[in-house]
């Protein structure tokens, strides 16, 4: 086993527990703490600072979605903090004691299996799944994987590199699959929210102009402030095709990231893409898609599903908020403000992102 030296893994810790699907969240400050004699080859132990909070994260705690989570669970996906323990018998780590490391929404792939090999390691049949079907990041301690945690660029401060983790690598991958080049129109659904507000930004960075759509004051003084070329209020709008089409010009944009959870947003965007156009799927509503087979096909549309990204992606991701192209808006608060967050998540209240501070380092 190795440990950081000078550093002591305490027994217990404080942890956001869910019980079982559907059941209170509960803040315990003696849950236990995996010691480094514990961990298996591959496995290290991150004392987390910052986790960021995620749409994913209240579906897992309800179990919405087909694929049901681990219980008891603690969630939580966007996790940064440093290496103090890395499990023994671990050859050739990418990382090493006292790195700092975000922790994602692939928590570990066998990177070995055809899905792996092709750049698809999210769908790796042996996946791994952070604050799903393994413990994450709303914890003081989190056991994660040296092949899939990544390094933190020395720019980013760790609250703010928190999101990029699944709401910067998710959106970033999905403009990546979006068959989109410089010029061309992306519409955003959602655009005002935690992944769309970031979608905005990297669109932006890759030379794409920007239709934002979503609701509320708020969130279009944000989206329009983060570089947004137009804006549609679905709430207000009599007519939200027309009226994503007229900001093109007439022939709709070229692609939509749908990053809202609603079927809504998917049948819309069939409607109002310009023929060879994109829609890429992003948010995940327990829906049919509602998308008319008829106009599918007759203009040309190509349908694109985009879950988080790989390795490559995240550091691609990093790499352009290190940049400074890209910054998380986000409000901070603590570990034991967690249920209050998922109530405003329910309610569409959020503009931006969360992020907790899990402990000070």
């Amino acid at each position: 086993m190795s440990t950081l030296q000078g550093f002591t893994i305490p027994k217990t810790q404080t942890a956001a527990v869910v019980k079982s699907i559907g059941a209170p969240l509960e803040v315990q400050t003696d849950h236990p703490v995996k010691q480094a004699a514990d961990l298996k080859p591959g496995e290290c132990l991150v004392h987390i600072s910052h986790t960021g909070v995620c749409h994913t994260d209240l579906h897992a705690k309800q179990g919405d979605w087909p694929v049901k989570p681990m219980n008891p669970l603690i969630g939580g996906h966007e996790g940064v903090g440093i290496i103090v323990a890395i499990g023994e018998n671990t050859p050739n780590s990418p990382v090493k004691l006292g790195d700092r490391v975000g922790i994602k929404w692939m928590a570990d792939s066998c990177l070995n299996c055809e899905f792996c090999r092709r750049g698809f390691e999210m769908n790796c049949p042996e996946v791994k799944l952070s604050g799903y079907t393994v413990d994450g990041t709303f914890s003081e301690y989190v056991v994660s994987y040296t092949n899939h945690v990544t390094p933190i660029p020395k720019e980013l401060d760790s609250a703010g590199a928190a999101s990029i983790l699944c709401a910067g690598v998710t959106t970033y991958k999905a403009l990546k699959v979006s068959n989109t080049k410089v010029g061309d129109w992306v519409a955003l659904p959602g655009a005002g929210g935690g992944l769309g507000h970031l979608a905005v930004q990297y669109a932006k960075a890759m030379g794409l102009k920007v239709i934002a759509i979503d609701t509320g004051a708020a969130k279009e003084k944000l989206v329009k402030s983060l570089g947004a070329d137009a804006w549609v209020d679905f709430k207000t709008s009599k007519d939200i095709v027309a009226d994503i089409k007229a900001a093109t010009g007439g022939l709709g944009p070229h692609a939509a990231l749908v990053t809202a959870a609603s079927q809504t947003g998917y049948t819309q965007a069939v409607k109002y893409l310009r023929e060879g156009g994109t829609l890429v799927c992003v948010g995940m509503p327990d829906a049919e898609m509602g998308a008319n087979v008829f106009w599918t096909v007759f203009k040309s549309i190509r349908i694109q599903g985009s879950y988080v990204g790989t390795r490559q992606d995240a550091v691609e991701a990093l790499d352009i908020a290190a940049a400074g192209k890209v910054k998380v808006t986000f409000e901070q608060k603590g570990l034991d403000a967690l249920k209050d967050v998922y109530e405003d998540l329910e309610a569409g209240k959020i503009a931006g992102r969360v992020v907790l501070e899990v402990s000070k380092q």
